[in-house]
């Protein structure tokens, strides 16, 4: 293995002192600040560096639209490791090493990306035992009361991507991540080989016709892992009773089918959304990868479902076969019906 998950996501914003404030609510711990930046961390040492757009640390030569997470720096397990990495990327594509010890390059699509060596402090979590009927696993016990989510770790990393394979073809080629489902019309979501969740990177399809969607190469969302829906709900009240509104366009509360996990989009002011995510399915090599019609995929349930998802479930769901690794563009029916 090499790749073991997201070491740092770095933000080109426009307002630092809101983005301090949203990072702070949404339960980040201020490690440092600045005019100009703040850095955050979460219980497992991963990082959230804001910096406002022009910043000299900011990545050069991406082609990325809008504001957002402008470079991932993802973890290596160790020195041999990047090693290897840095002979798959080959002489065609640039490295810098900073002083901090990050490989920083540009895509051949114009995606900024670093790695580092680095490891995650080891968080363990602790949910309330589950009563249902007939299996008692909470006898004389209340649940544990919490006041606010505190997140434990730096989950996964979504984008819009112009050319979807083309993408896929170098975190796979290049950087050696796996392909864990395609969901058609949307993207292809991909998980490190170093990592069990069920997806590190989400490639999204940025001319699916879904709000926010221009065909360039954009940042939409983060997500971080909190302990489970308990704290998860908790964490929209918290952001409640202190007067964030989600917007017109927001599925509220829910749990994707695609990849069991239950979530909350959080629009945040640094660009794209604030996810908090609980629950996620977790996967091996032994994993057999699937394709998924695309509002199928998307959940079993949502407090607020979009229009695209008002009729009845499309049950289409297949395993892939090899030849069929791959980005798959959606049937020409449901893209149509959710553009109306």
């Amino acid at each position: 293995m090499a790749i073991i998950g997201i070491r740092r996501l770095i933000w080109a914003v426009d307002d630092v002192a809101e983005c301090v404030r949203f990072f702070t609510d949404f339960g980040l711990t201020l490690i440092e600040r600045r005019p100009d930046e703040a850095l955050f961390e979460v219980a497992d040492g991963s990082q959230t560096l804001i910096l406002q757009h022009g910043h000299p640390r900011l990545p050069q030569g991406t082609v990325q639209t809008g504001k957002g997470v402008f470079e991932c720096v993802w973890a290596v397990d160790s020195a041999e490791g990047l090693a290897r990495i840095k002979a798959r990327l080959g002489p065609d594509i640039a490295l810098h090493t900073d002083a901090e010890g990050v490989v920083h390059f540009v895509t051949p699509f114009g995606q900024a990306i670093g790695l580092q060596v680095w490891q995650p402090r080891a968080v363990f979590g602790a949910p309330t035992p589950q009563n249902t009927v007939g299996r008692i696993e909470r006898l004389n016990q209340p649940r544990k009361w919490i006041d606010r989510a505190l997140p434990k770790r730096t989950h996964h990393c979504v984008w819009t991507f112009p050319d979807v394979q083309q993408a896929l073809e170098f975190y796979r080629d290049r950087l050696g991540f796996r392909i864990t489902d395609m969901q058609k019309g949307f993207g292809v979501y991909m998980r490190a080989d170093g990592c069990y969740e069920h997806h590190n990177v989400f490639l999204a399809n940025a001319h699916a016709p879904m709000p926010g969607f221009n065909g360039t190469l954009k940042f939409h969302h983060a997500n971080w892992e909190v302990e489970d829906i308990d704290e998860l709900m908790v964490a929209k009240n918290y952001l409640d009773r202190r007067g964030y509104r989600y917007g017109d366009w927001n599925w509220g509360f829910g749990r994707h089918r695609l990849t069991s996990a239950a979530f909350f989009y959080v629009p945040c002011p640094a660009g794209g959304d604030a996810e908090y995510g609980a629950d996620c399915d977790c996967v091996d090599d032994s994993w057999k990868p699937r394709i998924w019609d695309g509002a199928f995929g998307t959940a079993i349930y949502m407090t607020n479902l979009p229009d695209f998802m008002q009729g009845e479930p499309n049950w289409d769901v297949t395993y892939a076969r090899p030849d069929q690794l791959h980005y798959h563009p959606a049937d020409p029916a449901p893209l149509a019906e959710a553009a109306e």
